[in-house]
């Protein structure tokens, strides 16, 4: 595989929800379905904010009110796609220089009046320079968009 090849992660899922729910509960419910100990923080997570516009953040707000913001919303297309940065280096930091930040971009594909596909894209990790190989073996790993996935399938089944 070449270096452009390996830092980009796709993964997708299938669920069983009409497109504008999808897409809903994806950005609405961001919080519910994020690992809780995917924290950077050093507190407890009281809750993680999906801002849904161009220009906002997701950020996690801590039990003391502390706040990390560890992406920004690149583009919000309701309910066909969402873009936002991945602000977290390879050592499992905030990355500070937005030329430096990789890129999730979530698509949602009607597959029929109640179901819909979404197709999840982490691009550019390579910008993470050194050690990005680990962000992208993190992200793509069972630990990473994978279990983000699976959560958020639950979700939608849960809220049926």
């Amino acid at each position: 595989m070449t270096q452009a090849e390996t830092a980009v992660v796709r993964r997708q899922i299938v669920v069983e929800a009409p497109i504008e729910r999808a897409f809903t509960v994806f950005t609405e419910r961001f919080g519910d379905f994020k690992p809780p100990e995917h924290n950077l923080l050093g507190v407890a997570i009281a809750e993680t904010v999906f801002e849904p516009k161009v220009g906002g953040h997701i950020y996690d707000r801590g039990t003391d009110g502390s706040e990390c913001r560890w992406a920004r919303v690149l583009a919000y297309e309701p309910p066909d796609r969402v873009v936002f940065s991945w602000d977290i280096g390879p050592q499992w930091q905030l990355e500070a220089d937005p030329e430096n930040a990789s890129e999730v971009e979530i698509r949602f594909v009607a597959e029929g009046p109640g179901r819909t596909r979404v197709e999840l894209e982490h691009r550019n990790i390579d910008r993470h320079g050194p050690g990005w190989q680990a962000t992208a073996e993190g992200v793509g790993g069972d630990a990473g968009w994978p279990l983000y996935l699976s959560r958020y399938a639950a979700l939608i089944t849960k809220s049926a």
